[in-house]
């Protein structure tokens, strides 16, 4: 036998030894729960771990709600390979998996080593003891004061939205026009000012450069790419550094010509050009800091002259202790990472609370009516521009009720990310708020899991939760908020109190003996989401300064082929709103909406 042939024979029975491992521990540690029948080895039902995996389930948001409607809380399906995944959406096993044992569920390797090759050592890509450095460090930089002075910023921003939406709209005479490229543009400015302190102009299309159009197509890249993110953790587990970049440099040669190659070679230039532009910018930041300008108030040309995130988490972690202290490394990862997850999240929840403002005019009305009442009350009307032109103080617009329940009740439906994965370190006992059926039919209230046993977090399913929520559970009803004693109460089990007073999606409240109030979309416990009070300002004041100058309608005129378009919100990752066929392609990005203006 030659020893290409014995290399050959021992890596190939390796091989087959660690999948009958593999095999043997899945038998033995196989999930006592009711749920989907297994489907063939090579499918799986992966799109509803990662709700974006075209090539098996392009849309699961009806998908996810059936599951947990037939199963209940706890669902065990099948993923790549027959592996068995846990899907949850019971109210006390969400409050166990985020709060009372978070330790034992961390985020998948696929998750937090992924994002350490495209955002750096930010929150979204650290676990344990590196991860709640960076939390103690971050917590106080999002704190009410600094939004307090950072909201002047956001509503230029937001003026200038509505601006250039209305240049459109010369007449009362309904307009159609592609509201999603301006509402990305919009929330890419007011990450960038408010969090770099950098004046992008995405709102200028002819002040396009190349690190801002970096940054709006990261999102859409990174989707496209997550064929190849379970591949990341064995390579980056089994590679030295400099091998990792070897491979990432034979994978994006311009020799293999496929689409998912040209995909990924597409995610490396954006990454790479994001790296650049965000290093730059975080040494001229340090620079700023050394020597200090005389004057930190907002600069008319844009700049936040020190008031920015960015600055003061650089301030603050100059005055820290050695020990508290994060690297530049570490800080530049946080840079990163909250460009990323402010921009596509917030994007899509002013565009989806618009979509549902147009297909619910009377809600419009009120709330148009509600924010105008408040201009007034302020003295701050500007008769040239209309109500809508006043810029209400931070306290005066974060507690408009029915501002504050349109939000709430669109955040609740329709959470910017429906789903999220978990594994567990070590062997533990889910509890269940309801009991759900066993593979062999008894009910069951605790469901012990293995170690290393993935689970998908169903926040969308959790949001819909009839037995919690009420018949009308996945009805768009905002004045469900309006009453709070009232809202999601029902067996001593309720999803209120939306965020805590301040937070971008609901909040789990357990009334039992064992259970706290938590976060739920954008998470509960130390791994939740840490710019909330930034995403919800930015959204509130969106809102509150198109909807009293611009009245908003789905789109009735047909086109030149006799079609109305009719748009379709797909889950792919985020919720991303499309036309429908024939009016659209069914694929392409867009919200197309009839708008006209307001008559004084």
């Amino acid at each position: 036998m030659t020893l290409p042939h014995l290399i050959g024979y021992s890596v190939l029975t390796l091989t087959v030894w660690k999948l009958v491992r593999i095999w043997a521990s899945r038998k033995a540690n196989a999930l006592d729960v009711a749920g989907l029948e297994k489907e063939h080895w090579l499918k799986g039902w992966v799109s509803l771990a990662f709700s974006n995996m075209d090539s098996i389930v392009v849309d699961s948001f009806d998908r996810c709600l059936k599951l947990a409607e037939d199963y209940g809380g706890a669902v065990k399906f099948h993923a790549l390979f027959g592996e068995e995944w846990l899907f949850v959406s019971d109210p006390r096993a969400l409050h166990h998996i985020l709060v009372k044992e978070q330790h034992i569920f961390e985020e998948i390797d696929d998750f937090i080593l992924s994002n350490k090759v495209v955002f750096g050592d930010g929150l979204i890509s650290t676990l344990g003891e590196q991860h709640r450095k960076q939390r103690k460090m971050l917590n106080p930089v999002f704190s009410i004061s600094n939004m307090r002075e950072l909201l002047p910023i956001i509503q230029i921003i937001s003026h200038q939205l509505k601006s250039i939406l209305m240049s459109n709209l010369t007449t009362h005479h309904p307009v159609e026009l592609d509201v999603l490229p301006w509402l990305s543009r919009s929330s890419l400015d007011c990450i960038c000012e408010g969090v770099l302190g950098y004046h992008s102009a995405a709102l200028d299309t002819g002040n396009e450069n190349e690190y801002t159009e970096a940054l709006r197509m990261l999102g859409p890249s990174i989707g496209k790419t997550l064929l190849f993110r379970p591949t990341v953790p064995l390579v980056m587990r089994n590679f030295s550094l400099y091998w990792c970049k070897k491979i990432a440099d034979w994978l994006t040669i311009d020799w293999l010509p496929t689409q998912p190659m040209r995909d990924l070679r597409e995610l490396r230039r954006i990454v790479e050009t994001m790296d650049s532009a965000s290093r730059n910018i975080f040494q001229e930041k340090k620079a700023a800091l050394a020597t200090p300008m005389p004057s930190q108030s907002h600069d008319m040309s844009g700049g936040t002259r020190g008031k920015d995130i960015m600055s003061i988490m650089l301030s603050a972690n100059a005055s820290s202790v050695e020990r508290d202290r994060l690297s530049d490394a570490e800080l530049l990862g946080q840079m990163n990472v909250m460009i990323f997850a402010g921009l596509e999240t917030t994007t899509a929840a002013v565009a989806r609370a618009l979509y549902m403002l147009a297909k619910h005019p009377h809600v419009q009305q009120q709330l148009r009516a509600e924010i105008c009442d408040a201009v007034t009350a302020h003295q701050a009307v500007n008769a040239k521009d209309g109500c809508g032109s006043v810029k209400l103080p931070y306290d005066s617009l974060m507690n408009l009720p029915f501002l504050d329940a349109v939000v709430r009740e669109t955040l609740r439906l329709y959470p910017p990310i429906p789903t999220l994965a978990r594994r567990t370190t070590s062997a533990t006992t889910v509890p269940l708020q309801s009991p759900v059926r066993s593979v062999s039919g008894e009910e069951i209230n605790t469901i012990p899991v293995a170690k290393n046993q993935a689970v998908v977090i169903s926040i969308l399913a959790a949001n819909h939760n009839k037995a919690v929520w009420g018949e009308d559970a996945s009805e768009w009803k905002p004045e469900r908020w309006l009453n709070s004693t009232q809202v999601g109460v029902k067996d001593g089990v309720r999803y209120t109190g939306v965020y805590s007073s301040m937070c971008v999606t609901p909040v789990i409240l357990l009334h039992t003996s064992d259970c706290t109030s938590f976060r739920m979309t954008f998470l509960a416990g130390n791994r939740s989401c840490i710019g909330l009070k930034f995403a919800e300002m930015e959204i509130k004041d969106a809102l509150a300064t198109l909807v009293p100058d611009i009245d908003f309608a789905l789109p009735s005129e047909p086109d030149e082929n006799g079609h109305v378009k009719e748009i379709y919100w797909k889950m792919t990752g985020f919720h991303t709103p499309v036309v429908k066929v024939p009016a659209g392609d069914g694929e392409t990005p867009q919200l197309p909406l009839s708008l006209r203006l307001v008559r004084e």
